[in-house]
């Protein structure tokens, strides 16, 4: 049972949740009834008065009881039985008043090793956010809010600029949420983010920006993704790559918790075209080796059937999972083998080296040994270990995989072989994206749509600003993505400034309907400086410092995979009034 209750103690005794909660301490009991919280309390303390606030956690017998509260518990005991042994010191309370009662039954209890379902902690999130885990969280995300404010604003000069949410479509990117307004027909947009408010700064003399701002996306939730979310957005003028990646590594280190392992700067770059042929993903994880081998010229004429092709984009790859014979059976095989049979055009073929070396296969009697022999010297393989193999398209065979590469070292990892330190953060940048890409909405003819690689406002690489116009998808953008631990923690670009040019882009090459970028347009054209920015994915970044597999940990009040609060059951009807208000008719066929 829980009740919220006010006590005064003489002499006391509380568990040491401190570690969790110490950059707080000094200023958590002012202009408050209490004098100390429930994690504060040592055995310097001892003799002092003090009054504690919380909620009633433990009943034991009629004389011993705990008070919980955000910060710690403390243990104590009434005047009936002040002989009872506590720790260092023993806890007897003078007074003890109830400041509100409870359900004698809550829906979930909250321990710290509590087994209840998400769908029960997002239901009862009141309660859930009382446990140390999500005050931990949530502590922790505001600590290093306050800390990235501190350096942008008080070493760098950067000025706070809150923008709308209330604003218009902006072109390409995610599917934006619609708000609907008193006017027939005319609808708001929710920004996926501040972007064109933060170029329009830049026009407008506020040359150093910043802001910790809510963005929304009408997309699927994923545990790195919600439908609204918050990024540190970042925008400066005068500047280059270069001064992006100083900025934001000097920010990293000032707000990096100090009971985490240190991250040492500059950090590594990756051009994405690496990435891509060795990792599979623009987001690698190097905590661990398994990277991707090209064995094309190896086996294309081999004799094997299923390595043949004429196609110039025919590649043919591999990766080693160590001591895979051991650990990946027959039935992970298969699943394995499903999974990369979903992908389009793509044959994969495991193999496991017997223990005298040799190959068990499917086409172990129809290559040649020079061939299997040169295989494994490429990836260093030894008896025991397994080889995937993949052929086909080589964007199709690179994501495969890095998918693989990735199910292969949960696989080890379940078994108990370690191959990711979760107290590492492995930290680098990403760079030299193509400026555009292959729409996926596109046909094989000459008049396929091509598609931003990151958004439309991004810049190509200085000198390739006339392939734009001959030859777009050899461009390559001043796109650049921070990277840690697999998970995108930041991406940003330097921008167009040039009106002639994002006129270009967005109504030629991405054939957008630029009536309603006419603001943005005309700034450019109003001498807007040379200018570039970041976001930094707050949500994921807090849930990496907190070793949460998921967002929705570090976030107070999140929503499900489908977008609902079931703590509120929003989103909701609304009546027939209001939609008459707002000019708008329901099919309830849902067609």
């Amino acid at each position: 049972m829980f009740s919220f209750l006010r006590s005064s103690f003489p002499r006391v005794h509380s568990s040491d949740l401190r570690k969790y909660f110490c950059p707080f301490r000094k200023s958590s009991s002012s202009l408050s009834w209490r004098t100390h919280t429930c994690g504060e309390l040592r055995g310097v303390d001892v003799g002092s008065q003090v009054t504690l606030c919380g909620w009633l956690q433990f009943k034991r017998y009629d004389f011993m009881a705990t008070l919980r509260d955000a910060h710690g518990v403390t243990q104590f005991v009434l005047p009936e039985d002040q002989k009872m042994p506590t720790g260092d010191v023993e806890v007897v309370a003078d007074d003890l008043e109830i400041l509100n009662n409870c359900s004698e039954q809550l829906p979930m209890q909250v321990h710290d090793h509590t087994n209840v379902t998400d769908a029960t902690r997002m239901l009862f999130r009141y309660l859930d956010l009382r446990s140390s885990r999500m005050q931990r969280n949530l502590r922790r995300r505001s600590e290093v809010a306050m800390k990235m404010r501190e350096y942008l604003w008080k070493q760098h000069n950067f000025v706070e600029v809150e923008t709308p949410n209330l604003f218009r479509r902006t072109p390409g990117g995610a599917k934006e949420f619609v708000v609907p307004t008193h006017q027939p027909g005319q609808f708001y947009s929710l920004p996926q983010s501040p972007q064109q408010f933060k170029q329009l700064l830049m026009v407008g003399a506020i040359d150093r920006y910043f802001q910790v701002a809510r963005c929304f996306r009408d997309e699927g939730s994923r545990p790195d993704r919600q439908p609204e979310f918050t990024q540190v957005d970042i925008e400066m003028s005068f500047i280059d790559q270069g001064c992006i990646y100083r900025l934001v590594e000097g920010l990293m280190q000032y707000c990096w918790p100090s009971d985490l392992a240190d991250i040492r700067v500059p950090f590594p770059r990756m051009k994405y075209e690496e990435a891509i042929n060795q990792y599979g993903t623009d987001k690698p994880d190097t905590r661990f080796g398994m990277t991707l081998v090209d064995v094309t010229s190896t086996l294309k004429d081999s004799g094997v059937s299923v390595f043949e092709s004429t196609s110039p984009d025919f590649v043919i790859k591999v990766i080693r999972c160590p001591d895979g014979s051991k650990h990946l059976t027959k039935g992970k095989l298969d699943h394995l083998q499903t999974t990369c049979q979903d992908k389009r055009s793509i044959r994969f073929l495991p193999v496991v080296l017997k223990e005298d070396g040799s190959w068990k296969s499917s086409i172990e009697k129809h290559l040649p040994e020079e061939a299997k022999a040169s295989v494994a010297e490429a990836v260093d393989a030894v008896p025991g270990d397994a080889l995937l193999l993949c052929a086909g398209p080589a964007n199709s065979v690179n994501h495969c995989l890095g998918f693989l590469r990735l199910k292969c070292a949960d696989i080890l990892e379940e078994q108990g072989i370690k191959l990711r330190d979760p107290d590492c953060f492995n930290f680098l940048w990403v760079d030299d994206f193509p400026l555009f890409l292959q729409s996926e909405q596109g046909d094989s003819s000459e008049d396929d749509v091509l598609e931003s690689a990151h958004h439309p406002f991004t810049a190509p690489v200085v000198g390739e600003e006339e392939l734009v116009y001959s030859d777009p998808l050899k461009v390559r953008g001043q796109h650049y993505d921070l990277v840690s631990n697999g998970v995108e923690v930041a991406g940003g670009s330097i921008r167009i400034h040039s009106s002639q040019l994002q006129r270009y882009i967005l109504e030629t090459i991405l054939q957008e309907d630029i009536s309603g970028m006419t603001h943005l347009l005309q700034a450019l054209e109003s001498g807007c400086p040379p200018h570039g920015g970041i976001a930094i994915g707050f949500d994921r970044l807090i849930a990496l410092l907190c070793g949460e597999d998921t967002i929705r940990d570090v976030i107070a009040f999140p929503k499900t995979a489908d977008g609902n609060d079931l703590m509120s059951g929003a989103p909701s009807e609304v009546s027939a009034e209001d939609l008459a208000r707002y000019h708008i008719s329901v099919d309830q066929k849902g067609s």
